[in-house]
């Protein structure tokens, strides 16, 4: 039996979230948890260090996690009081808000897989070690596959963060329940978009279609506020700027952020983050479909064709 799970894990090393979403929803957790495991094994803790944004409003601690993610714990500056997107590794984020002194309450679930939803259980219990944290939150848009849902959020649904205001955006695609959450108040603005929108890139289309991601990055993100600072769920930007520079070789914005990727080691890509909506639409050829230049590079016309044949041609690259 260990054997099969074995080859079961090294063919599913391949093409991992394509290959598990057709087992059963249990069994693909457990698998994914050991391969995002075995993956990230090699990976030294110095390589694991936090990076903070201060705003007046909010302050953002970026904590990667496994191989290639990002969770993130969200302070409002005024109550001290914090979510947490994705904490795949709540250990790790325990210590954190620890070392923060930030009352930790609500849990920002973008979607189902396990490298974001993985460590729901594990925290939900935690917090009942502990009555005195108080009650644990966790938001999602998938009752079904997420763990420990508490509020299953759909779209312009709202709530708090001590003073800061979360609106929910649904952005299926990568996921059939997939949300985004865009997190304001007067002076700063942030969204948190998961496996959506990464810098220079988008996730997979594994349960949508792309019409669902034109959608959400045209129809939605773009119309964000081009200052709103975007916290992406993995931390791909060498792949993604590459592809975008094959795709647009004269655009200088995309040139500029790829001579600085390429010259920086792990930790100064993960600084790269957070981008911003306005910059993703100088550089990310997925928000750029509309443009002649992106078009001409797949023989496409309309700017939903060019979403669909670019997506193709990134799966291959």
């Amino acid at each position: 039996l260990c054997n099969q799970l074995l080859c079961l894990v090294s063919l599913i090393s391949l093409r991992p979230m394509s290959l598990l979403s057709l087992l059963p929803h249990r069994l693909s957790q457990r698998l994914t948890a050991i391969y995002f495991t075995v993956s990230s094994f090699s990976l030294q803790r110095r390589q694991h260090s936090v990076q903070t944004t201060t705003m007046a409003s909010m302050t953002v601690q970026k904590i990667p996690a496994l191989k290639d993610n990002f969770m993130y714990l969200v302070v409002c500056n005024a109550t001290r009081r914090a979510a947490v997107v994705d904490p795949v590794e709540p250990d790790r984020v325990l210590e954190v808000v620890k070392e923060q002194g930030v009352q930790l309450n609500q849990v920002l679930t973008t979607h189902h897989h396990w490298d974001h939803a993985g460590g729901n259980e594990a925290l939900y219990q935690r917090f009942r070690e502990n009555e005195d944290w108080g009650e644990l939150r966790v938001y999602g848009g998938d009752d079904a596959r997420i763990d420990r849902l508490t509020h299953r959020v759909k779209q312009d649904d709202t709530f708090e963060i001590g003073q800061l205001r979360v609106r929910c955006l649904a952005t299926p695609c990568h996921t059939t329940s997939h949300i985004c959450y865009y997190v304001e108040s007067p002076q700063d603005r942030a969204v948190f978009t998961g496996d959506t929108l990464f810098l220079a890139g988008c996730g997979r289309f594994f349960e949508g279609t792309p019409q669902q991601m034109h959608d959400a990055l045209i129809g939605q993100l773009s119309a964000l506020p081009d200052d709103t600072l975007v916290y992406c769920g993995h931390e791909y930007a060498l792949q993604n700027l590459r592809f975008g520079h094959m795709v647009e070789p004269e655009n200088e914005d995309t040139r500029a952020l790829l001579e600085r990727a390429q010259a920086a080691d792990l930790e100064g890509r993960r600084a790269l983050v957070p981008s911003t909506i306005g910059q993703e639409k100088r550089i990310n050829v997925f928000m750029r479909v509309r443009e002649p230049t992106v078009q001409a590079f797949v023989g496409k016309s309309t700017s939903l064709d060019t979403m669909q044949a670019l997506r193709a041609a990134k799966d291959k690259f």
